[in-house]
């Protein structure tokens, strides 16, 4: 009998991840996430959009990085992520240029995971656009092209959208995510910056029925 049980138990213990997993339910909408303040138009028409509000500035974002990193190498096909910077205050206006412009001088990849170090990791102060300047120089790209650049209209035109979303989205902090213009979620909402992409990718099983 004790055999019995012992292996009932065992059984059990193996099945709670499959069913964990399977249980998309326990996402409820209105606590674990919640729609947008207004639907927002997507970039794609044929996959399902994501979207990472963060800022340069805020420790979580910081934290939840690496895990982004991750998680977006298991994200299926039908699915494109985009990071929009999120714009609160003036210095985050300026973080927003600084990430728009490495975007489009191809110096993003480089620069992303070295801004959040600077920043979080070494306490060098990026506020202006003289100190973001700075310390492109220091990481050895022209600092006058990348000067032009983020003062181009392109960039401008960027960031505006950035600014247009972070305060329509309805949104109240950062990280969050967007879901296909529809849905928000955050960490105090799901429970946990891991608990956030598993509600990300509920959010994107919904929206691909």
């Amino acid at each position: 009998m004790k055999k019995i049980i012992t292996a009932a138990l065992l059984l059990g213990t193996s099945l709670l991840p499959f069913s964990a997993f399977s249980m998309p339910e326990a996402f409820v909408a209105g606590v674990h996430y919640k729609p947008t303040a207004q639907l927002l138009a997507t970039g794609t028409e044929d996959k399902i959009e994501v979207i990472e509000m963060f800022s340069y500035a805020c420790p979580h974002c910081f934290h939840l990085e690496p895990l982004v990193e991750e998680w977006k190498k298991t994200l299926p096909e039908n699915v494109a992520f985009v990071a929009v910077p999120a714009i609160f205050r003036d210095s985050w206006l300026e973080l927003a240029k600084l990430y728009y412009t490495a975007e489009a001088t191809g110096d993003l990849e480089k620069l992303h995971p070295l801004i959040f170090d600077a920043i979080h990791v070494k306490k060098r102060r990026m506020v202006t656009e003289d100190d973001m300047l700075d310390f492109v120089a220091d990481q050895g790209i022209d600092r006058e092209n990348f000067a032009k650049v983020m003062n181009s209209f392109s960039v401008k035109g960027k960031v505006k959208k950035a600014l247009v979303m972070s305060r329509t989205s309805g949104i109240t902090g950062v990280p969050s995510m967007i879901v296909n213009g529809k849905y928000i979620s955050d960490g105090p909402m799901a429970g946990g910056q891991e608990n956030l992409l598993k509600a990300v990718d509920f959010l994107i099983l919904k929206e691909s029925e």
